[in-house]
């Protein structure tokens, strides 16, 4: 056996080329397995000492005994091998110990290694465990060639493995970890060919001339801080919580077999993880990838690098990601990603320095979901096609950083979603360009509840700073969608945002926030007209959806109609959050509310933690409700000095609430939990009111768990919290349809789902009643993250 495994390193050369799965790992175990080495290796450790910490070495003939008798220890060895039929067993209890080699000689591990706790083999020369070799630990095992010091150790915290050799680190055998996690680290290669098994941790293989380990219970805990060129290998199987290869700026293949696989299962604390790492470097990815929680859903599988090769990958998990300064989808590309696609994986390609191009084809059966996305443009080539025939959705997004530098989306080929449900999203930016190409779209097709989709396929103008969110305005009838957060503090007093549409010129097109938030708005209305908020006025055909609005305000005005999002909304309004304030020195006018002054449309699955009014109509979502507003809650305060007109959800509702709550105080002086008036066509149908009403005080207006006046129609399956709301009654004056007094419930009969008859609130419902809660709850606020 040689004195360093390195001279083997000439052996496992690789050129940049596609690689059947096990070309590269042939030449390094004919190397490992020669006749001569198995009898090279001592049979046992040798030299060992404690240099830190405390224990026992005994032992000899065909087997060691380490009994170490401090939680953490180290051990200096001469030498570190264990031949074949030979066993080391540390007795660490659940401690640690780190085992540093100081002579010349590789640590070759053909028997067996087995610890109650942790294990950390440090040999700069080298560490190989053979094909017949066993390592079972309780907590961690770490094989490096890099050096770990002994005081970090000691303390047990994060470690940072540097200096050492230059020795490869190695396993042909079997790795098992039933506790912890199992990594490999070298400076130049470091490689698994065998089996790893760490199911309740991480099992990590990396190089580089700097590593940091650290302890993590959710994530990644090995990070390549500087590079050296080196390789990280699997030509074996790994079947852990969490998977990792990385190598900085050199390769890393992960080149399973024909039964060989790289399988992360994630447990309670981690979600099912594979990173393979070479971001100045090259990823080589051949053969089966999977990923899986522990509850059976999807995990996630990372391949980012200078150089992605692909095409032999098998990926099954719920979303892979794939990252290269600048990318091509050629044909065996698009192959592997489509193969994927078809198992039910997600794939999100990024192009994260230039541009991304589609040179293949592109089709697949099922719901899987593909975004391509890139630095600057995106484009489908001549003769390319996208397809799906089930319900997978297609994002094609332009300027990914949101930096307004022209990028486009040009389809040349084929994007054919004429026998799906899914969806088509375009992005590019404000100033750059769309060529949608051949596009088929399902004529069948219908929008998906509560999506508030118009089209299948929609291409957007992507808004990316408040300069292009005042763009916005110079066409009210476009299709626009937030490409990243902004910080609209610049609009605070006296710089206010000009609301987009007002009441002559409505915005009448689509806005798409994807789940972006736009922080610190302050609004002011139109010239000549009283509609506040981001929007002044939303047309009847406008679409404002997935948006949330933070630390938001209308200014200080006197009158008009107030909304974070708009002042009136004619259109639909789904999925958006806000929070602020609102109207705080109105004297009278046509209303406000945390979301929306006056709804004439629909307002959905929304909702609003803002404080709303002052002595005006207030509501703590919408301040007149004429439309219908559907699952949708507010949680904020709404106050009115010593005039009543404040409602915890609406003040005046003349149309349709259904499915909402709203639990925020009713401040001043007479108030209803849900509405102040309900008008003679005003309907509410299972809801509730959980919020303080007035200050307890002369009232110089009703007060009422649901309403201070109904005319209207307040069905049965409404219920309010008499204690909260310090309620009995469900309207204060009343002349239509109230529920019973016994629909005041006490706080503890809230908070069980039996109280409310006819609601359906088991799993997949409506509501929703999670443990410990005072009060049910959307289903949708739980999906959100």
């Amino acid at each position: 056996m040689p004195r360093s495994i390195r001279p083997l390193l000439p052996h496992i050369r690789i050129r940049r080329a596609r690689l059947r799965p096990l070309a590269v790992l042939v030449p390094l175990v004919a190397g490992l397995t020669c006749a001569s080495f198995a009898g090279a290796a001592p049979p046992l450790p040798r030299g060992g000492q404690f240099v830190a910490g405390s224990g026992a070495i005994g032992g000899g003939g065909q087997s060691l005994t380490i009994d170490q008798t401090s939680a953490r220890g180290v051990i200096d060895w001469n030498s570190f091998s264990i031949g074949s039929g030979r066993q080391v067993t540390f007795h660490n209890g659940t401690g640690a110990t780190l085992n540093r080699v100081t002579g010349g000689d590789a640590s070759v591990i053909l028997g067996q290694l087995s610890a109650t706790g942790s294990v950390y083999l440090v040999n700069p020369q080298g560490v190989l465990v053979g094909p017949g070799g066993v390592v079972a630990t309780g907590g961690r095992f770490v094989a490096s060639a890099l050096d770990i010091g002994n005081d970090a150790f000691m303390q047990g915290g994060p470690l940072t493995l540097s200096g050492g050799g230059g020795g490869m680190v190695i396993n042909l055998g079997k790795i098992g970890s039933s506790g912890g996690d199992v990594f490999l680290v070298s400076r130049t290669a470091a490689v698994n060919g065998g089996r790893i098994s760490a199911p309740q941790g991480t099992a990590e293989i990396a190089t580089g001339n700097q590593v940091l380990l650290r302890d993590a219970s959710g994530g990644q805990q090995v990070f390549v801080q500087a590079g050296s060129g080196g390789m990280a290998m699997n030509a074996g199987t790994i079947q852990a919580a969490q998977a990792s290869l990385q190598a900085a700026d050199g390769n890393v293949y992960a080149l399973a077999g024909n039964s060989s696989a790289i399988r992360a299962t994630g447990t309670a604390t981690r979600d099912g993880h594979v990173w393979l790492v070479a971001d100045q470097g090259e990823v080589h990815a051949n053969g089966t990838i999977a990923a899986t929680n522990a509850d059976g859903g999807g995990g996630t599988v990372e391949t980012r690098a200078n150089t992605l090769d692909v095409a032999g990958a098998n990926v099954f998990a719920r979303t892979w990601k794939l990252g290269a300064p600048t990318f091509t989808v050629d044909q065996a590309t698009a192959d592997s990603v489509a193969r994927s696609l078809g198992n039910g994986t997600s794939v999100d390609v990024e192009a994260s320095g230039g541009d991304l191009t589609v040179g293949g084809n592109v089709r697949w059966n099922g719901n899987a979901s593909l975004t391509l996305g890139a630095a600057h443009d995106v484009a489908i080539g001549a003769g390319a096609g996208i397809g799906n025939t089930g319900n997978g959705n297609l994002t094609l997004r332009a300027d990914a950083g949101g930096i307004d530098n022209g990028g486009a989306v040009t389809n040349g080929g084929t994007i054919d979603w004429s026998k799906s449900g899914g969806i088509v999203s375009a992005l590019y930016d404000m100033n750059g360009a769309y060529a949608p190409g051949t596009l088929l779209t399902n004529s069948g097709w219908t929008a998906a509840p509560y999506s508030g989709l118009v089209t299948q396929a929609t291409a957007y103008r992507l808004v990316n700073t408040l300069a292009d969110l005042s763009n916005v305005s110079k066409d009210l009838a476009g299709a626009y969608a937030l490409g990243k957060d902004i910080d609209a503090s610049a609009t605070a007093y006296p710089s206010f945002f000009t609301a987009i549409g007002a009441t002559q010129t409505p915005f009448t097109g689509q806005f798409d926030g994807f789940g972006h938030t736009i922080d610190k708005l302050a609004t002011v209305a139109n010239p000549n007209d009283d509609r506040y908020g981001m929007f002044g006025v939303i047309g009847a055909s406008g679409v404002v959806r997935n948006l949330n609005l933070t630390n938001a305000s209308t200014g200080d005005y006197t009158s008009g109609a107030f909304g974070l999002l708009a002042g009136q909304n004619n259109g639909l309004v789904t999925y958006v959050d806000t929070a602020g304030i609102v109207g705080q020195n109105g004297f009278g006018g046509a209303g406000a509310g945390g979301l929306v002054g006056v709804n004439n449309g629909v307002v959905e699955r929304s909702s609003s933690t803002a404080e709303v009014g002052y002595q005006i109509p207030a509501g703590g979502l919408v301040g007149v409700n004429n439309g219908t507003i559907a699952q949708s809650y507010a949680t904020g305060a709404t106050y009115a000095g010593n005039h009543g007109e404040t409602g915890g959800l609406v003040a005046f509702n003349n149309g349709l609430i259904t499915q909402s709550y709203a639990t925020g105080v009713v401040g001043g002086f007479g108030g209803g939990g849900l509405v102040f008036v309900n008008g003679s066509s005003g309907v509410i149908d299972e809801s509730f009111a959980a919020g303080q009403v007035g200050f307890g005080g002369p009232s110089a207006d009703p007060e009422a768990g649901i309403a201070a006046y109904n005319q209207g129609a307040i069905h049965g399956n409404v219920y309010w919290n008499k204690d909260t709301t310090m309620q009995t009654s469900a309207a204060g004056s009343n002349s239509g349809a109230v529920p019973p007094a016994s629909n005041g419930l006490g706080t503890a009969q809230m908070s069980n789902a039996s109280s409310f008859a006819g609601w359906n609130i088991p799993a997949g419902g409506v509501w929703a009643m999670p443990s410990g809660a005072t009060h049910p709850v959307l289903q949708w606020q739980q999906a959100q993250p």
